[in-house]
């Protein structure tokens, strides 16, 4: 079936959007899953157990690809998240496990454009603690649910070329390759080629049940191993890797 769309002019054109107002911006809600608590960051809450996480990996390798970090004391840390949290673009939030009741993680929600419905999560620094549990699949998928609710049309992830970690968490989350934006800026007085990856609206419901599957109890044996890889389960739904 020809899918082309068309002006008057005869010209190719993009799929027109009827009735297309822009969505609204996320709220500062938290996001209460299974296994973790998204949370607007406050560093009076947050700062201690956030530092005291990221400093059980002392080489500080989470922070090689960040813009921010690493911090040599608590305070220089609190001071950091006093400045980031009241920021209307970037929005911060602390990931908190279920299991201990602690911080461990960050991300948040950045370059948001509700005229276009499109938004990116980055900003985001996993402790040690945090790495590998069902909580830190479930913070993201909390966070990209609560966009596509709201109706954004598209969610973007991007990350140094050369951060590997970063580009196979991308897509074993479901995010599709776009491409390299090359020298795209500027950072720890060192160039960066920039990865693009993204999911859009049509892809939700796909990837809606895939985390459902991987999040459901039944997909961890008695000693918590996983029996369905996620990334076999968002594997259809991708449209490139790289």
């Amino acid at each position: 079936m020809d899918r082309t769309h068309k002006n008057e002019l005869g010209q190719p054109v993009g799929a027109p959007l009827p009735g297309w107002k822009g969505v609204e911006r996320p709220s500062r809600i938290p996001m209460i899953g299974q296994y973790c608590r998204v949370e607007p960051i406050d560093p009076a809450r947050h700062a201690e157990d956030l530092y005291r996480a990221n400093a059980l990996d002392p080489s500080n390798r989470n922070f090689t690809y960040l813009l921010s970090g690493p911090f040599d004391n608590l305070d220089s840390y609190r001071q950091w998240l006093e400045s980031v949290r009241l920021g209307d673009d970037p929005v911060f939030h602390a990931i908190v496990d279920t299991e201990t009741g602690k911080a461990a993680g960050v991300a948040s929600y950045m370059r948001i454009d509700p005229k276009n419905g499109s938004i990116e999560v980055g900003n985001i620094n996993y402790s040690p603690p945090l790495q590998r549990k069902c909580a830190a699949t479930e913070a993201m998928y909390l966070m990209m649910k609560r966009v596509f609710e709201l109706g954004y049309r598209r969610y973007e992830w991007k990350c140094d070329s050369f951060n590997a970690p970063s580009r196979a968490a991308a897509q074993r989350l479901g995010f599709s390759y776009e491409g390299i934006f090359r020298q795209a800026i500027v950072y720890r007085g060192r160039s960066r080629d920039t990865a693009w990856y993204a999911m859009i609206d049509s892809e939700w419901p796909g990837l809606d049940q895939a985390f459902q599957r991987w999040l459901d109890p039944a997909n961890f044996d008695a000693q918590g191993k996983q029996r369905k890889r996620l990334s076999d389960l968002t594997a259809p739904i991708l449209k490139k890797r790289g």
